[in-house]
């Protein structure tokens, strides 16, 4: 039954992808590659977006890529449930869009099994830096551990189990 709501999340995510993208972003795609990051050198946060693409066989989305920026800050994985948990941190954090509106609340409705992971992010994303306004394009070449250290206390990385 789980499996068939995570798959009921994952098709929400698909489909509504495209719609909000279209309806909502009005910027400029950053226009880079995943090569591209994967030629910024080895301790940067350029070259970890990259690697975090590639290990899973993405490449940005054009005007979201800061979603996956977030992912590689953090280190949250790409499953149902730690898609969620990594829009619970952002809401924590301080952002609001409608599309994490609606990802919490269907996330929380529907998986509910993970509430206390849910829960101990958004906790986390509270306490931290503020980190969700960043224009994540420009700090591609800072230190991926001197980011992570401006945001976030040495237990919240032990938490999300970065090495830094």
């Amino acid at each position: 039954m789980k499996r068939i709501r995570k798959q009921c999340i994952e098709w929400l995510f698909e489909h509504s992808q495209n719609v909000y993208t279209k309806l909502f972003k009005h910027h400029k795609a950053w226009g880079i590659s995943r090569e591209q990051l994967l030629s910024f050198p080895t301790h940067t946060f350029g070259r970890h977006l990259g690697e975090f693409l590639d290990e899973n066989g993405f490449e940005l989305i054009p005007k979201v890529e800061r979603h996956d920026a977030y992912h590689t800050l953090t280190g949250y994985g790409t499953k149902v449930e730690d898609e969620i948990a990594l829009q619970c941190l952002c809401y924590g954090n301080g952002k609001r869009s409608l599309y994490l509106y609606g990802a919490v609340f269907l996330g929380i409705a529907i998986l509910p099994d993970y509430y206390n992971y849910y829960y101990k992010s958004y906790a986390i994303g509270k306490q931290a830096n503020p980190f969700h306004h960043y224009d994540y394009k420009q700090i591609l070449n800072v230190n991926i551990n001197d980011l992570r250290h401006a945001i976030f206390t040495k237990e919240h990385l032990n938490v999300l189990t970065l090495n830094s």
